[in-house]
């Protein structure tokens, strides 16, 4: 082959190359308008993925009548969406039997927010993240950690579990699907200089940080330290 013709079938490459290639630094966005009088109204709901058992039927039908009355714009979900693991794969029928043949009220057919808890850590993560599961339920938008603009608020999810050092060095019984995750630090270190610098940028004027775990809680988990230590002070910033 000709140097010339090699030369542009390597600039070919290069340019396919860098329009594949993520954006550094970029937590991804996702957009999503708030109502014409720009209000916006929504659910928060977390750790409910139990096949219609323990109340979640119920809850369920409860959340498609106050949608409904609100006009809810989206579902936010603090993760632990399948319980007790997970989800296997992307063709687990948990999905359906515990998101698609559970939250059917009309109300509640608007996208739904996701992000992973500890248990959903314990089944194969990637399955959740995985874009086959839009296709199966349009409605289903998970990743690991993103950002929704809803013009006068930015919610900004983050990706908790892997914080929590208790699951990488005493996992007990589980087993944890660390994959595009490990090493540790490495992951963390770069979720947080993400967030920082997105949070630089945004101009809204409410912005709302999402997880699954509480950086400060009165419950039996009580306060997550990883948190308090590596991420509380990224949000504390003041912005100007």
């Amino acid at each position: 082959m000709a140097r010339s013709s090699m030369a542009a079938v390597l600039a070919v490459l290069a340019v396919a190359a860098l329009r594949c290639a993520p954006a550094a630094a970029e937590l991804p966005l996702v957009e999503h308008p708030a109502k014409n009088d720009g209000s916006l109204s929504l659910l928060v709901i977390g750790d409910w993925g139990r096949n219609g058992t323990y109340n979640q039927s119920r809850v369920a039908d409860q959340m498609g009548k106050v949608g409904e009355r609100l006009d809810i714009d989206f579902v936010v979900s603090t993760g632990d969406n399948f319980y007790e693991d997970g989800l296997t794969g992307v063709h687990d029928q948990q999905f359906e039997e515990s998101f698609t043949n559970i939250y059917t009220a009309q109300s509640l057919q608007k996208p739904w927010y996701l992000v992973l808890g500890n248990h959903d850590y314990r089944g194969n993560a990637l399955a959740q993240l995985d874009p086959v599961m839009r296709k199966l339920d349009e409605r289903f938008v998970c990743m690991r950690s993103f950002i929704v603009n809803a013009e006068i608020v930015e919610f900004f999810f983050i990706d908790t579990t892997p914080f929590q050092l208790k699951y990488w060095t005493h996992p007990k019984d589980s087993h944890y699907d660390w994959r595009g995750v490990a090493p540790r630090e490495n992951y963390i270190a770069n979720l947080l200089k993400d967030l920082d610098e997105a949070m630089k940028k945004s101009t809204a004027k409410w912005k709302i940080a999402i997880g699954h775990h509480t950086i400060r809680s009165v419950s039996d988990h009580g306060d997550t330290k990883e948190l308090l230590q590596l991420l509380l002070p990224v949000l504390k910033v003041i912005h100007k």
